[in-house]
C-alpha cells in the first residue's frame, strides 16, 4: 500500500468532519451565511487535501529514494556487491591452476617431474563514484604473496583513460592475453623476450568504434620475462602499443576477427654484478637454459650485467572465425650489456605462431571458450573441446658467446619448440589442459647441444 492511501484518506475525512461541523447552523460566523460558510469550509478543505498529498508524495519520494540506496549483491562471472546505479561496485573472483608436469624420454638439467599449484590468485576489482576503477590481484602459489596487479583506472572517456600502478607492460600479444585464456599451460619460448608486470603509468583507450586500441606510458623498466617493484636502473622505459581491428564492422564475418599491432618500448638499463638488471630463458618444463655470465662471488669482471640502452619491437596479429583461432609474434630485444672491458649491442630474436580449432563448434577467441552445452553427463552434454598446435624458436646474437657474455657450454644459443594440445572446457569456469611440449637446443652443453626436453603438462583450472 502506498504512502498516499495510508496517510491521505483518513486525513480527508477529518477535514471534511471538521468542514461539516463548522457549516452547522451552530458554527455560523456572525454576518456570513450558512452557504458562505459551507463554500469558505470547502475552500479550506480543498487546500488541505492538496497539502497533504504534496506531503505524503514527499514521504513516497523518500522513500523510494531510501530503497534506492539499498545494495544488490548477487552472482555473475563472479560475487559482486553494488549500489542500484552501479556507481559504486565491488566484484571477488579469482583462479587456480594446479599442474603436473612429467618429463618422458630422459630430464634435462634443472627438470623435475611434480605437481604444482602454478597459480592460486584472488581478483578484486571495483568502481568507485562511476568512472574511476581499480583492481588488486594477489597470487598465493607457493605459499608466498604476490602481488601481481594493483592498479586504478580513471575512466571518464573510452577513448583516454589513465592508469596508475602495477599492471602488463603493454607489449607481448601472449603475455598480455589473460593466463586463464592462454590455449597451452605454459606461454611459448618466445614469450623469453617479453617484460612482465612493471609499474608506471599510461594513458589507453579504444577509437573509431574500437577499431583502433592503443597504449601508451612510462614504466621502470624490467628485464625480459620480469616483472619487479622496484626501479634499481634509476632510469625509466617508454612503452607503446597499436591494435587494430580494421574489418571489426564489417558485414564479412570471415574478416572481423582479425588483428593486427605493433608494440615497442626503449629506455637505458644499468645492472651490478648483484643485480645484473638481465633475463634468464626457461624451457615449457620451468627449466633454465639461457643465462648471462656470471661468478661467485659477484664481481665486474666476471659478471654480466645491463649497461645503455635497451629497446624491443613486437609486430604481432591473431584470427579468429568461428571454431578457428590463431596467434602470432615477433619479438626482439636489442641490449647493451658490459662484462669487464668487453661492451656489446647485442640482439635477441624470437617468433611465435599457434593456431586451434573447437571441434565441437563453439567460437574460438582471444579470451577463450564457452561451452554451448556445459558438461552434464546425464543429460548426454560433454562441454567443449579444442585441439591446439604451436611453433616457437628463440635466438641469442652470436656475440653473445664470441665475447664472452654467455658461456656456450651452460647456455643455449637458440632453441625452437613444438606444442601439441587438447583443451576440455567443462563450462565457463572449468578447464582440464594437456600438452605435449618438445624443445630442441643448439649449444649449451660440454658437449655441443643441449638435450631436448620432453614434456606433458597438464592443467586443472578453475576460474571465477
Amino acid at each position: 500500500m502506498h504512502i498516499s492511501s495510508v496517510w491521505t484518506w483518513p486525513a480527508v475525512a477529518l477535514v471534511s468532519l471538521a468542514g461539516i461541523m463548522a457549516a452547522s447552523p451552530s458554527a455560523s460566523g456572525a454576518g456570513e451565511s450558512a452557504n458562505e460558510k459551507i463554500e469558505r469550509r470547502l475552500k479550506e478543505l480543498e487546500e488541505s487535501v492538496r497539502e497533504l498529498t504534496r506531503n505524503s508524495r514527499k514521504l513516497e519520494v523518500a522513500e523510494e529514494s531510501r530503497a534506492n540506496q539499498k545494495p544488490v549483491a548477487g552472482w555473475q562471472d563472479g560475487f559482486f556487491l553494488q549500489t542500484q546505479d552501479g556507481s559504486y561496485q565491488l566484484r571477488l573472483g579469482g583462479y587456480t591452476h594446479f599442474d603436473g608436469r612429467f618429463f618422458v624420454g630422459g630430464k634435462t638439467s634443472g627438470s623435475t617431474s611434480q605437481f604444482s599449484a602454478r597459480r592460486v590468485r584472488v581478483d578484486l576489482t571495483g568502481t568507485v563514484a562511476r568512472y574511476l576503477k581499480f583492481r588488486l590481484l594477489p597470487d598465493f602459489a607457493g605459499s608466498t604473496l604476490v602481488l601481481q596487479d594493483a592498479y586504478i583506472d580513471a575512466a571518464y572517456a573510452p577513448w583516454a583513460q589513465i592508469r596508475a600502478g602495477k599492471t602488463k607492460t603493454p607489449y607481448g600479444i601472449e603475455r598480455l592475453q589473460s593466463a586463464t585464456a592462454i590455449y597451452f599451460v605454459e606461454r611459448s619460448i618466445a614469450d623469453n623476450l617479453v617484460p612482465n608486470r612493471d609499474l608506471g603509468v599510461q594513458v589507453f583507450g579504444d577509437l573509431w568504434l574500437r577499431r583502433i586500441s592503443y597504449s601508451v606510458g612510462l614504466w621502470n623498466g624490467v628485464a625480459d620475462g620480469a616483472s619487479s617493484d622496484t626501479n634499481p636502473g634509476d632510469d625509466f622505459d617508454f612503452a607503446g602499443r597499436l591494435f587494430l581491428h580494421p574489418f571489426s564492422v564489417q558485414r564479412i564475418a570471415a574478416l572481423r576477427g582479425l588483428g593486427i599491432g605493433m608494440a615497442g618500448t626503449h629506455g637505458r638499463e644499468t645492472g651490478t654484478p648483484n643485480s645484473p638488471n638481465l633475463p634468464t630463458f626457461r624451457t615449457p618444463g620451468r627449466a633454465t637454459f639461457f643465462r648471462f655470465a656470471a661468478d661467485s662471488p659477484a664481481t665486474a669482471a666476471g659478471t654480466t650485467v645491463a649497461h645503455g640502452a635497451r629497446s624491443r619491437y613486437s609486430p604481432q596479429a591473431y584470427y579468429y572465425w568461428g571454431p578457428f583461432g590463431a596467434l602470432g609474434e615477433f619479438n626482439t630485444t636489442i641490449q647493451t650489456v658490459n662484462k669487464g672491458s668487453a661492451e656489446k649491442s647485442l640482439t635477441f630474436r624470437g617468433w611465435q605462431v599457434q593456431a586451434s580449432w573447437v571441434l565441437t563448434g563453439e567460437n574460438a577467441t582471444y579470451h577463450g571458450v564457452t561451452p554451448a552445452q556445459p558438461l552434464d553427463p546425464f543429460g548426454a552434454k560433454w562441454g567443449a573441446f579444442q585441439v591446439a598446435f604451436r611453433f616457437a624458436h628463440i635466438e641469442a646474437d652470436g656475440a653473445t658467446f664470441a665475447l664472452g657474455f654467455a658461456d656456450p657450454k651452460h647456455s643455449a644459443s637458440a632453441a625452437k619448440q613444438f606444442s601439441l594440445g587438447v583443451n576440455w572446457y567443462l563450462n565457463s569456469n572449468i578447464k582440464l589442459v594437456i600438452n605435449y611440449d618438445r624443445t630442441w637446443f643448439r649449444g649449451g652443453a660440454a658437449d655441443g647441444d643441449r638435450k631436448s626436453e620432453n614434456v606433458i603438462l597438464t592443467r586443472v583450472q578453475l576460474a571465477f
